[in-house]
């Protein structure tokens, strides 16, 4: 009997885990996302103009890669909330506020953790826009 509910309670803390990893479903409806990649002008055009329509306190950050180069780092997140289902690439320049051990660990393990209360500025010119990392208030992973 005491295995049987030994048993019964590792699988259900193991689903509880599982399931407390992952971001809620969103569907992109919108043409240019599906159209353009994330690193595109044109998809990053498009976040611009919905970021600045939506009540920004309802949207949720999902990370979903890190990435390195010889320059540079960014974390691709999800971005979805008020209508809103994206994807972003944040710059992570001078601050690391909040984000040190997906940096730290190059993003393994982090996969679908939530970025809490992610702050960012916006970067944008005739030939390029940047979403900035400035801080987040934690990581629930």
């Amino acid at each position: 009997m005491t295995k049987y509910v030994f048993k019964s309670l590792m699988f259900f803390f193991v689903l509880m885990s599982i399931a407390s990893c992952d971001r809620p479903v969103c569907e992109n409806t919108n043409a240019i996302f599906n159209k353009y990649s994330p690193d595109s002008k044109e998809y990053k055009d498009e976040l611009v103009m919905l970021l600045a329509k939506i009540d920004k306190s309802k949207l949720t950050y999902w990370v979903d890669t890190y990435q390195e180069d010889k320059t540079s780092k960014y974390i691709h997140a999800h971005i979805q909330g008020d209508g809103l289902c994206a994807k972003i690439i944040l710059s992570v320049n001078n601050s690391q506020k909040g984000i040190d051990n997906i940096l730290k660990n190059k993003g393994m393990g982090y996969s679908g953790a939530k970025l809490e209360n992610l702050k960012f500025s916006i970067k944008q010119d005739g030939n390029s826009t940047e979403f900035v990392f400035q801080e987040a208030s934690g990581i629930l992973d």
